[in-house]
């Protein structure tokens, strides 16, 4: 996996995260809506939340014929979620000064050309 899509990926159970911590009832049709992505990649991100004992999926009877699940966030799961926006955060941060510096780059070459020009 290289790193662009292991940082999709951990951004994606990032906000799906999220999104569970909002709203736990969350079908996982609605999820991926919310998401942006198929729903058979919402399952596989669930399951793996699931595995890594970041989500627990809890069931109870809407009524007699139906059953619904929420997906719950365990401690575990909600440490997990800050300590990734955490690192998102960080990672934001880094490419804001990154974009800071290379504006600020051009910005003194288009100065020097439009003085060169003017003489």
């Amino acid at each position: 996996m290289t790193n662009t899509s292991a940082s999709l990926d951990e951004a994606l159970a990032l906000r799906a995260l999220q999104a569970l911590e909002s709203d736990p009832n969350l079908s996982q049709r609605a999820l991926a809506r919310e998401l942006g992505v198929s729903l058979g990649k919402t399952n596989y991100c669930l399951r793996a939340l699931m595995d890594k004992g970041l989500v627990k999926l809890q069931n109870f009877q809407h009524n007699p014929r139906k059953m619904r699940y929420a997906y719950l966030l365990t401690p575990q799961g909600i440490e997990e979620k800050t300590r990734m926006t955490w690192q998102f955060l960080r990672r934001k941060e880094a490419e804001y000064e990154a974009l800071q510096a290379e504006i600020a780059e051009l910005r003194r070459r288009v100065e020097a050309d439009a003085g060169v020009e003017g003489r």
